[in-house]
């Protein structure tokens, strides 16, 4: 599917695995998606651009690749948060902006509580984080959110989607190229992907 990418690399594929698990603990699942995050965020940023600088080497003087191009993690509160926290691990001088989104029960539209973004999102590489991408309402108002709010260049990674998810947000946004671990086959009567993991926020934060 033209603007996506399946991350295939074999430890996000076990690590996925083992999230998926129901018996993992609230500690090992936010573990695993934090690891999962790290991993999803090289993917992410594989193609970045660099520039040449000049490095002082404790032997010489030298020009040397660096990146051109800052970064600005955006999760989608609540389970977002888990996998910014390893993609920081490898970026920790990106900033993060806040996308608060919740999806009402009935009619499964994304409601806005919160957002709050660096105030110059024009001049950075956007990646949204958010572990499930099911029906695209959320996804769509996230990047509406931002771009809204300035981000010329947004990119999305998730843990596991559905068709139809990717379709809505392909369609509403197709200049937002998404990343993701798998693609499942359906979603139930509750717009929950099938075979999933369940909901990400609660197993992470043990609400559920």
């Amino acid at each position: 599917m033209e603007g996506v990418t399946i991350v295939t690399h074999p430890m996000v594929q076990h690590k996925l695995t083992l999230a998926r698990d129901k018996s993992q603990s609230t500690k090992s699942f936010r573990e695993l998606l934090n690891e999962i995050g790290l991993l999803l965020c090289y993917e992410v940023t594989r193609d970045l651009p660099l520039a040449q600088v000049e490095v002082e080497t404790p032997l010489a003087t030298a020009s040397l690749p660096r990146l051109d191009k800052g970064l600005v993690f955006a999760p989608i509160l609540r389970s977002g948060l888990t996998l910014v926290e390893g993609m920081l691990k490898l970026v920790p001088t990106a900033r993060v902006a806040h996308i608060g989104l919740f999806r009402e029960p009935k009619t499964l539209a994304a409601v806005e509580y919160y957002f709050k973004a660096p105030s110059d999102l024009s001049e950075y590489l956007v990646i949204i984080a958010e572990p499930i991408l099911a029906t695209g309402n959320t996804a769509v108002a996230a990047v509406n959110c931002l771009k809204e709010s300035g981000a010329k260049q947004i990119r999305f990674v998730n843990l596991i989607c559905v068709r139809q998810g990717l379709d809505q947000l392909r369609r509403v946004h197709p200049d937002v190229a998404v990343w993701t671990a798998a693609i499942d086959p359906k979603l139930n009567e509750h717009a929950y992907i099938v075979p999933g993991l369940g909901d990400a926020g609660d197993r992470a934060f043990g609400t559920v």
